[in-house]
């Protein structure tokens, strides 16, 4: 049924008809209005027999989710920011160990300085932990791709973030059409876990491994991410049938077809730029956009035909690589190494991301006025102050 709810709570409500057995957090902004809304779910008795474990840090959170999961439970956090960073050595943990983990990551700056707004910058410091990320352009979408995460983690025994931009989306109250029971449990079956420590019959997960043997091992890791560049648009595709609603995949273009000029972005970000391609469209520009929904594993095949026939691509990016520059871009170079590329740092901290600034930009990238790294909406006279 279609509601106005605030994003957060249609992730909670989602995520809690996915019948979760354990959810285990510590609040963050944010973050925070999900978790909330899940512990009342719990303690109300709507989510029984699921526990809410109470921690006292973000790492504590991953490691009672790992516990979990190993125990056969489907398990479920969600954090933001340094709380995703203090996780660090248990989402490392995690992967390695193969668990279906869900996790919402309610995208926020780092510091230092402390900035609570929205970037990037913390689930793509975390693009190599061996999670699989999803990108929510918007919260019906963000409600949306948790159904599949737990499907698409438990038909491959690895773990998934749902990656959502802090209060762009998680704050906004909009429509959102939030799955039913009935329609949750005809998509995602009972978890059936590969591995369950169990005291009545022992046995050993995660025991060091050496030399001769830790290659295959990442090996093995880097072999099932790939298997998801199968699994994931699959999984998409029986979710429209199931819902009556497109969500997920690996990318989603508009207006690629034929487009000289295509801007490659990831999260709500790209609403807005939809607006300003439609515009410039309507002026004459032969410009498009493609939208990445999955950023790990990189879906280089599905980037380059999407791509195939544009002259210039820019990737506008919510997080910044100091010293390197973009992170998306270098993986889409990957997919178009003879294409020329621009990369464009954008909305750092919650900086806001307008029409009028990305209309300036389509249009000096369309005329090859673009260097190969712009700051958007750059303050040169208070960086050249700092730097005298």
């Amino acid at each position: 049924m279609r509601s106005q709810i605030e994003g957060s709570r249609a992730v909670a409500e989602t995520v809690a008809r996915c019948r979760p057995e354990v959810i285990c957090a510590y609040p963050i902004s944010p973050q925070t209005h999900i978790v909330e809304a899940l512990s009342v779910l719990v303690a109300n008795g709507g989510l029984a027999p699921c526990e809410f474990v109470n921690v006292e840090s973000e790492f504590a959170a991953m490691s009672v989710a790992i516990g979990a999961s190993a125990t056969g439970a489907r398990a479920y956090t969600a954090t933001a920011s340094q709380g995703l960073l203090y996780m660090t050595e248990a989402l490392f943990n995690a992967s390695g160990l193969g668990l279906p983990i869900v996790m919402t990551v309610a995208n926020r700056a780092i510091g230092a300085p402390i900035n609570i707004w929205n970037d990037h910058s913390d689930s793509m410091s975390q693009r190599d932990s061996g999670w699989i990320q999803l990108y929510a352009e918007s919260n019906q979408e963000a409600a949306d791709l948790h159904v599949q995460a737990f499907r698409i983690a438990e038909e491959l025994s690895v773990p998934v973030m749902v990656c959502m931009d802090g209060f762009v989306l998680t704050h906004a109250v909009e429509g959102i059409d939030v799955p039913s029971q009935e329609q949750v449990d005809a998509f995602l079956p009972p978890y059936q876990p590969r591995q369950v420590l169990d005291p009545d019959d022992p046995m050993t997960i995660g025991a060091m491994v050496g030399p001769d043997a830790f290659t295959e091992v990442r090996y093995l890791a880097h072999a099932k991410q790939l298997q998801a560049l199968e699994v994931i648009p699959r999984v998409a595709d029986e979710f429209a049938l199931e819902f009556w609603r497109s969500s997920g995949g690996l990318v989603r273009p508009y207006g690629c077809l034929g487009a000289e000029t295509v801007v490659v972005a990831l999260g709500s970000v790209l609403g807005t730029l939809k607006d300003t391609v439609d515009e410039l469209r309507a002026d004459g520009m032969s410009v498009g956009v493609l939208g990445l929904t999955t950023f790990r594993p990189f879906p280089y095949d599905a980037v380059r035909a999407a791509l195939r026939e544009a002259r210039r691509v820019v990737v506008l990016e919510r997080a910044l690589a100091v010293g390197m520059g973009g992170i998306v871009s270098a993986d889409v170079r990957g997919s178009l190494p003879q294409t020329s590329i621009s990369t464009v740092i954008a909305g750092l901290g919650g900086r806001p991301v307008t029409k009028k600034s990305l209309r300036a930009l389509l249009i000096d990238a369309v005329a090859d006025r673009l260097e190969p790294l712009t700051f958007l909406d750059l303050k040169r006279d208070v960086v050249e102050r700092e730097r005298a």
